[in-house]
This record gives structure tokens, C-alpha cells and sequence, in this order.
């Protein structure tokens, strides 16, 4: 049986869920930020049962599980067995017996039917062959009015952290290929009027989608280029060249250290906070 994204399930059960399983940390520290203000708008309660799609590593999973406390559920769903086995361990090592994971796939995983208060995600619900199907799929596990929020990359471009030091070393790489803008990957919800529509299509109601820029960075300048060069567009050009690696060190070191502060390299990412009801 051929399942609905073969492709995204294989790519992070192989090189790409293993570095992000062993990068957890640097990418934790830059993306929490975001994850927690897109989680202000879910407001997490005690005892609430909540799903958090796309939950990698599991940092998302165990502040919810926080949140809702001994009496309530936060269930981290992902297709990615390397990440999820760190998810557990870390569940484990907090004592947070609320916190659960369930290797599957938003997009076909028959939930029972409303079955939880809220759904949340921290930019892992990008990657869907068809988005209205899952979105469809993700609201009937929830109650009637239960709440959806998460957060998405806006355009390539606008996020400066990943595009500017692929710019950098554009004369040291062959060009990649242009990605179809609506394909699934990270970018994928760029277009907020579709991501809109999708989410519509699929039954939700009052869809607000909120700009947010915010300066973000995964440690200091070593800590930074060592994330830059195997995460995002620079990795993924990286891995298909790993022969020209060396040549590039130095010209993204060049490109991070004028960002580089008391608190690290820090440069400006741009998503969308979004929010809606079932």
C-alpha cells in the first residue's frame, strides 16, 4: 500500500530526522521562541487533552504537557522514528508521564473523534501531499469549537537566517533547483491567502493568520555555523555538494559574525502565527 507522503515519511526516518535528532538542542534554542508565542494563543490549560503535529524532539510536547498537568494529555505526533526516540527519553528524564508520542501521519491516522480540547504545531504542518486532507482529518479530532494553532514559515526571502547565508556563498555552488512554491517542505504555507483557504476548505472557522518577525539564533558563531551548514537551504545544497563544504566555511562564518551579539548570532525569521476553531 503506497502511503499518502512516502516521500516526507522516508526523508526524516533517514539523514535528514537523524540530524535533527542529534542537533535537538541548537535547534531547540532557535525555534522555541516562536513555538511559545504561537502557544500563547492556544492558552493550555490543566487537564486539556492536546495534539501537537510535527513534534520532532518533543520540546513542544513536554511545555504543553506542562501546562495541562498530571490530569491532561499532550500527545507529540510525528512521522519521524530518530526524533521521537529522543521525544521519549526526554518525557522520561522530566518525569512528565503526561507527555505522549505516536509515530504516524496527521494526514491519514484515524483519531477517535474528538478527542482532544487542542491542536498545536511548532512548524510541522508543512509537509503534507495534500493539506486540505489533512487539516480535514485533524479537526475531527477535535471537539466542537476546540482550537488550532501553529506557527509556519513565511517566504524564503523574508527569513533572513536562512536565505542570507545561502546568499553569501551563491558563488561557490552549483544552483539548486527551484522548489514548486506550494510543494511540501518548509516553505510550503508561505502564501498566506492559500494557507488560508486550506484551512477553510477543511471546515476550520475564524482563520486569523498574524505576520510575526522576530530576531532568532541557535547559540554562538560556531554554534551558528555549525547549524547553518547542515540545517535549512544551505544543509540541503550541502548535502547534495558535500565536496565543496570546506569552501564555503569560511564565507558563512563571514556572513554570521556581523550578527553576532552577547546573546549569540541572532537574525530575523518571519511566520505566520496562526490560529483557527473547529
Amino acid at each position: 500500500m503506497t502511503k499518502a507522503n512516502a516521500d516526507q515519511i522516508a526523508y526524516w526516518n533517514a539523514g535528514a530526522g537523524e540530524t535533527w535528532a542529534a542537533m535537538q538542542e541548537r535547534l531547540d534554542h532557535q525555534l522555541e521562541p516562536l513555538g511559545l508565542k504561537a502557544m500563547e494563543a492556544l492558552s493550555p490549560k490543566p487537564g486539556q487533552r492536546i495534539l501537537d503535529i510535527g513534534c520532532g524532539a518533543g520540546q513542544s510536547t513536554l511545555a504543553l504537557a506542562e501546562a495541562v498537568g498530571a490530569s491532561g494529555l499532550a500527545l507529540g505526533l510525528d512521522i519521524s522514528r530518530p526524533m521521537l526516540a529522543v521525544a521519549e527519553g526526554r518525557a522520561k528524564a522530566a518525569g512528565l508521564d503526561q507527555a505522549q508520542f505516536l509515530e504516524a501521519d496527521a494526514q491519514t491516522y484515524a483519531f477517535a473523534p474528538q478527542s482532544f480540547d487542542s491542536v498545536f504545531s511548532r512548524f510541522g504542518v508543512m509537509f503534507f501531499a495534500d493539506p486540505t486532507a489533512a487539516f480535514q482529518n485533524i479537526r475531527k479530532a477535535l471537539k466542537p469549537g476546540g482550537k488550532l494553532s501553529f506557527v509556519c514559515w513565511r517566504t524564503p526571502a523574508e527569513n533572513l537566517f536562512m536565505s542570507m547565508p545561502t546568499r553569501a556563498v551563491a558563488h561557490l555552488l552549483p544552483p539548486s533547483q527551484p522548489q514548486a512554491p506550494h510543494a511540501p517542505g518548509p516553505f510550503g504555507f508561505a502564501d498566506g491567502d492559500r494557507l488560508k483557504g486550506i484551512l477553510e476548505a477543511a471546515g476550520f472557522s475564524a482563520v486569523t493568520l498574524i505576520p510575526h518577525d522576530q530576531k532568532i539564533g541557535s547559540g554562538d558563531l560556531e554554534q551558528s555555523l555549525a547549524t547553518t551548514l547542515k540545517i535549512g537551504p544551505l544543509g540541503a545544497l550541502l548535502r547534495e555538494n558535500p565536496d565543496r563544504r570546506e569552501a564555503v566555511i569560511d564565507a558563512v562564518r563571514a556572513a554570521l559574525a556581523p550578527h553576532d551579539g552577547p546573546d549569540g548570532v541572532k537574525i530575523l525569521s518571519a511566520s505566520w502565527m496562526v490560529s483557527a476553531q473547529a
